[in-house]
């Protein structure tokens, strides 16, 4: 890590997190808005306790949801992932890292992913996650990453207009 870069710590968010977390939704919906299946004007009516519920996720008896947070308290990233039903496989979600922390050299996608893949393990050895068709960053990241394109294709919730491409991410 570089020298003028904090120490990043990578935990379960908890209920508490609820303020941080409200924040930092809204930062990834203004920054790519196409990643996400709710709009700003959707967040934005989200009341506190159902922010609560969901920085409860990282505890979830379904899911988790991790966040990347510098020694400075800042959020850099989160990752989730959840189980839709009992027998289904796990699929992740909720992927973001701040632009400034994005990349390689930052590493902090690469480790929030490793923290999911090692959850998604316990359940199955697949992993699966739906991607905007032009989102072409983070699909390029995927396919780094060994993910693969299942040919299955499902329309964006908020645009009929627009697809999500499904990924799998086989499990050693």
């Amino acid at each position: 890590m570089c020298a003028n870069r904090p120490e990043i710590t990578i935990r379960k968010t908890e209920a508490e997190d609820w303020e941080a977390l409200r924040g930092f939704r809204y930062e990834m919906l203004a920054d790519t808005p196409i990643a996400f299946s709710e709009t700003m004007e959707q967040a934005k009516q989200v009341t506190e306790a159902e922010w609560r519920d969901r920085a409860k996720r990282g505890t979830a008896h379904n899911g988790t949801a991790l966040v990347a947070i510098a020694s400075t308290g800042q959020w850099l990233g989160t990752m989730g992932a959840y189980i839709p039903k009992e027998g289904d496989d796990p699929r992740l979600v909720g992927v973001y890292v701040t632009p400034e922390y994005r990349g390689e050299k930052s590493g902090i996608t690469e480790r929030l992913l490793e923290e999911i893949i090692q959850w998604a393990s316990n359940y199955s050895q697949k992993l699966l996650l739906n991607v905007h068709e032009r989102n072409a960053r983070a699909r390029r990241f995927y396919r780094k990453q060994g993910f693969v394109e299942t040919g299955k294709i499902i329309p964006f919730n908020l645009d009929p207009q627009a697809n999500e491409i499904e990924m799998i991410y086989i499990i050693d």
